[in-house]
């Protein structure tokens, strides 16, 4: 048998078979899409579960940061007003008797505790270097600057 000696009935049923694999392979190729877009729509919320779950376990961290840091702004606090009782006693002692030597340098002693005892610490201003890096081997310690009283900021 050979093409020229086909029906016309069975060339209509190869077309139409050809057709139905095409439309077939068509509905496949959409299916198995549609299949990759769901999948994608799954992993994009469990993600975002699995970032919402980091952040939730996160919280009791920054809750204990927070209690930490006002524990040390209560301690701050209770010194800079134990300081400034104590500087405001000693002048009173020291107007009440300004010829008295003890008075005045218990005024000077209150007074310069007064004025030192809210500094911060030094804040390093350069970043920390590499260990690995042979460029940086030799570099000098980082620099610290103490800020000035009165001023709160970090900049250099």
């Amino acid at each position: 048998m050979t093409l020229l000696a086909l029906s016309e009935s069975t060339i209509t049923l190869l077309v139409i078979a050809g057709i139905a694999a095409v439309v077939l392979m068509w509905g496949i190729g959409i299916y198995n899409q549609l299949v990759t877009l769901s999948q994608r729509f799954k992993n994009g919320f469990a993600q975002i579960d699995v970032q919402l779950k980091r952040r939730y376990d996160l919280i009791p961290n920054i809750v204990e940061t927070a209690k930490g840091a006002m524990a040390h702004e209560r301690e701050t606090l209770e010194a800079v007003i134990s300081a400034r009782n104590r500087a405001a006693s000693a002048a009173s002692t020291a107007a009440a008797n300004p010829g008295d030597a003890a008075a005045i340098g218990s005024l000077g002693a209150a007074e310069s505790a007064l004025t030192f005892s809210h500094w911060p610490r030094p804040i390093p201003i350069s970043r920390p270097t590499k260990t690995c890096s042979p460029s940086r081997k030799n570099s000098p310690a980082p620099k610290t600057r103490w800020p000035l009283p009165g001023r709160h900021s970090t900049t250099p």
